[in-house]
């Protein structure tokens, strides 16, 4: 059950975070997921094209649009790349 701790943890956290819609969640969620695949390290080094099919989305705006505000809300930490050959640094700041 350990490994379900960070989502818990992230429920708890936004539960009267009115902020935080469904496309959030499942990004969320699906970071955990990409996470869980590397052997749950810290930071995740991730590209775009990675975690949008895990998460059910299609748009790259809304990717990084959630991306960016789950950052500025304080949920995780998140360093773009500037480079198209090197993923994005994802730290998960509540594990």
């Amino acid at each position: 059950m350990d490994n379900l701790k960070p989502l818990s943890d992230f429920f708890l956290a936004i539960e009267k975070d009115f902020r935080i819609g469904t496309t959030h969640i499942a990004i969320y969620a699906a970071l955990l997921q990409y996470r869980a695949g590397k052997g749950f390290i810290n930071p995740i080094k991730v590209f775009k094209h990675e975690v949008t099919p895990i998460a059910r989305i299609s748009s790259a705006h809304t990717y990084y649009k959630c991306v960016r505000e789950l950052s500025e809300y304080g949920y995780i930490k998140y360093e773009p790349s500037l480079r198209k050959t090197q993923g994005s640094k994802i730290y998960f700041v509540h594990t």
